[in-house]
């Protein structure tokens, strides 16, 4: 087991680090900003006039993408049901709205690509310095489990990454705590044991009530005061250190 350094806070018996993806590992803002932004258009040219409020909804003002915001911190399947809400206010009917929803989040990806995004500078020798150190690393993503596994792979992280999940549609989704738990189980430890590393509250609320050793909020280079729940915020993952 191993002693973890965060800035001011010491973290004792540690045997495993799970990690959110986007936000945290890997730099998808701007991927995720421009899907947000075509599906809105599209979803727009079917039902003319709900594209601002869509955009407002998915957390994307301008260039820029809520931290906190349905895009950023919400599954495919809860951002696909919270688009066709929005479209059955317009009169339709819902499962007219939710086809319409789930043909327009399709043809987005189409134009987008589902390709990963980078991996934030430095994430990787962290990785590997973690894991040459004897921890087990897993990563716990509201993205799906194929996109994980996708990031992974493009990025080559299966040598230092054991667990690789994500939700399935209709599945539990974070803030649950059982997600926590289910993934300690499969690295074969203890939540007490395990640290949790995310850029959102979902991340906090989700490791906290799984009795998790400790949650790591971060936020690369600015600040971040809505994860004040954290133990500690960081705002590289440089600033993991062994004792």
């Amino acid at each position: 087991m191993a002693t973890i350094q965060c800035k001011n806070r010491t973290f004792t018996n540690i045997e495993a680090i799970i990690f959110d993806k986007d936000g945290t590992l890997e730099d998808s803002q701007a991927y995720l900003r421009s899907l947000g932004q075509k599906r809105s258009r599209i979803i727009d040219a079917q039902v003319p006039g709900i594209g601002e409020p869509l955009l407002m909804a998915f957390g994307i003002n301008g260039n820029k993408l809520d931290p906190t915001g349905l895009l950023a911190v919400g599954s495919r399947h809860e951002t696909e049901i919270a688009a066709a809400a929005y479209i059955a206010e317009t009169g339709k009917g819902w499962l007219e709205s939710l086809e319409l929803a789930r043909r327009a989040f399709t043809e987005a990806d189409s134009f987008i690509g589902t390709a990963p995004s980078p991996l934030f500078v430095g994430s990787l020798e962290v990785l590997q310095y973690l894991s040459q150190a004897g921890l087990k690393l897993g990563i716990l993503s509201a993205a799906s489990t194929e996109r994980v596994r996708a990031f992974v792979q493009t990025h080559q992280l299966s040598d230092y990454i054991q667990l690789q999940r994500g939700t399935t549609p209709g599945g539990i989704s974070k803030p649950n705590p059982e997600l926590f738990i289910h993934a300690c189980q499969s690295l074969q430890v203890e939540p007490i044991n395990t640290l949790m590393i995310g850029d959102s509250v979902g991340d906090i609320k989700m490791a906290r009530e799984a009795g998790a050793a400790g949650c790591i909020g971060i936020c690369w280079n600015q600040d971040a005061p809505y994860l004040k729940s954290a133990d500690v915020v960081i705002s590289h993952l440089e600033d993991i250190k062994f004792v």
